[in-house]
C-alpha cells in the first residue's frame, strides 16, 4: 500500500533540541535521544468516515514529533497500518449495502488527500491489515506453541497473564480494563476465556466475511491488536522510539500490542515512550463514529478553508489536551494565518533568529505548539507595529514555520 507524497522540510540554521515527551507507561515525561535513526509507529485510520478532526489532531501531534527530530538532524523512520479489515469496517459496508473493499480504498484515498493538504510528513512503510497477514499468521502460531495462545471454538486467544508485564501501558485496574474492553473491540464476558481480558489473535472464518488461509489456524482474519505488531516488528523491530496513537488507544490497543510483542521477543518495552494525543469534541461531545458527531478535513477543504488554516486551528490545542471544535476555532485559525502572511510577505522585518529558538524549545518541551504559536505571534506583533530592517528575517520565519509546524506560508 502506498503512502502520500511528501511536502519538503525546509532546513534551518544552527540544529534543534532533543524532545522531552509525556509517556502514558511512565506517567511523565521522557527525553528521547534516538540513534541516528528516530524510529515511530503511529496507528493508523479503519478506513470509514475519514477524516474526521480527531484524526487530523492525532496525526498533526507524531507529525510535529518527525518535524522536531528532522530538525536534530536525525533521519527518521515512521511507520503507519491501515486497519482494512475489522468488524466495524464490515458493519459500515453491510449497513450503506458497500462492498467492503471498495469502502476501505476509497476511504483511504480520501485520508492520503487530507494527509497531503495538511502537509503531514508520510510514513516510509504504510501497510494494511490485509497485505500484512502473511506475517501476522506465523506470529500468532509461534504464541500458540510457546503456550501463549489458546484455542476456544476455532478462534486463537491470547493469555494476557503470559506477560509479566501486562499493564505496564496504562497503569489501569482489572475492573477498568474490562469496562474498557467491552467499549473498545473486546470481548470479556464471552464464556470459556481463561481471563476476560484475553483478546483476539485469530478469528475463524464467519458466514458472510472475508477470510484468510491461516495455515494451521484455519481459515480467518486477524485480531486488531495482533495486526500493528506484525507490523512493527517487521519493520521497526523492538524498543522503537514511539507508539503513537489517540488516547483512546491506551487500552485495550497499546497494551495488548506490547505484550503481544514483549512475550514473543522476550524482550522489554515494546517502545520507549507510548505517547496519546486527546480527544476532539463538538457540541460538548467526544467526536466519533459512533456518535456521528463528525467535522471531516475534506468538507473543510470544499467549503474554500486554506488546509493551513485548519493545521492553525489543531496546533492552538495542546496534543495531550482534550479539547472542542467550535466554527470561532476555525474562524481564529483564519485570521491568524492571515496576519502571519502579511508579516512574511514584507521585505525585512525584526531579526527571527531568536523566534526559530523559542519554537524549537517550545516544541522540544513535550511539544508545546500553543506556545510555539504564541512565540510566532509576538513575533507578527512587532513586524506589523514596528518593521525591522533584517531582510532575512521574513524568509527566516516563514521557512521555520513550514519546518517545524508545517504550515506554509
Amino acid at each position: 500500500m502506498h503512502a502520500w507524497p511528501a511536502s519538503e522540510v525546509p532546513a534551518l540554521p544552527g540544529q534543534g533540541r532533543d524532545l522531552r515527551i509525556h509517556s502514558t507507561a511512565t506517567g511523565g515525561p521522557v527525553t528521547l535521544s534516538p540513534g541516528p535513526v528516530a524510529r515511530i509507529y503511529v496507528c493508523g485510520i479503519t478506513p470509514y468516515d475519514a477524516t474526521h478532526m480527531g484524526h487530523a489532531a492525532t496525526y498533526n501531534a507524531f507529525d510535529l514529533v518527525q518535524r522536531v527530530w528532522l530538525d536534530t538532524k536525525r533521519q527518521v523512520h515512521y511507520v503507519q497500518n491501515v486497519t482494512d479489515v475489522d468488524d466495524p469496517l464490515l458493519e459500515r459496508a453491510l449497513r450503506d449495502d458497500l462492498d467492503w473493499t471498495a469502502l476501505a480504498e476509497r476511504e483511504t484515498a480520501l485520508f492520503r488527500e487530507d494527509m497531503t493538504a495538511l502537509r503531514m510528513l508520510p510514513p516510509q512503510h504504510y501497510v494494511g491489515a490485509v497485505e500484512a497477514i502473511p506475517g501476522i499468521v506465523p506470529i500468532v502460531e509461534r504464541l500458540r506453541e510457546a503456550g501463549a495462545a489458546y484455542e476456544l471454538d476455532g478462534d486463537v486467544y491470547f493469555s494476557v497473564e503470559s506477560d509479566p508485564h501486562f499493564g505496564q501501558v496504562s497503569h489501569l485496574d482489572a475492573a477498568a480494563m474490562r469496562l474498557l474492553s467491552a467499549e473498545r473491540g473486546g470481548d470479556p464476558d464471552r464464556p470459556g476465556k481463561k481471563n476476560p481480558l484475553d483478546p483476539i489473535l485469530w478469528m475463524a472464518a464467519r458466514p458472510g466475511e472475508p477470510s484468510w488461509d491461516g495455515g494451521t489456524l484455519g481459515h480467518g482474519r486477524p485480531g486488531w491488536h495482533i495486526e500493528c505488531v506484525a507490523i512493527a516488528l517487521e519493520h521497526l523491530g523492538m524498543t522503537f522510539d514511539v507508539q503513537g496513537g489517540g488516547s483512546d488507544l491506551a487500552f485495550p490497543h497499546h497494551e495488548m500490542g506490547a505484550s503481544h510483542a514483549q512475550v514473543l521477543t522476550g524482550e522489554f518495552p515494546m517502545a520507549r515512550a507510548y505517547v496519546h494525543a486527546g480527544m476532539v469534541a463538538l457540541d460538548g461531545e467526544k467526536m466519533s463514529k459512533s456518535k456521528g458527531n463528525l467535522v471531516f478535513v475534506s468538507q473543510l477543504r470544499r467549503d474554500g478553508v486554506d488546509p493551513a488554516a485548519i493545521r492553525l486551528a489543531l496546533l492552538d490545542h495542546h496534543y495531550r489536551s482534550d479539547w472542542e471544535w467550535t466554527d470561532q476555532v476555525l474562524q481564529d485559525a483564519v485570521a491568524r494565518l492571515g496576519r502571519w502572511r502579511a508579516a512574511v510577505s514584507r521585505p525585512d522585518g525584526p531579526a527571527a533568529d531568536a523566534l526559530v529558538e523559542e519554537i524549537r524549545a517550545a516544541l522540544a518541551a513535550d511539544l508545546d505548539s500553543p506556545a510555539a504559536l504564541a512565540a510566532v505571534d509576538r513575533w507578527v506583533d512587532r513586524q506589523h507595529r514596528h518593521g525591522g530592517t533584517d531582510t532575512g528575517a521574513p524568509g527566516l520565519v516563514s521557512r521555520a514555520v513550514d519546518a517545524l509546524l508545517g504550515v506554509a506560508l
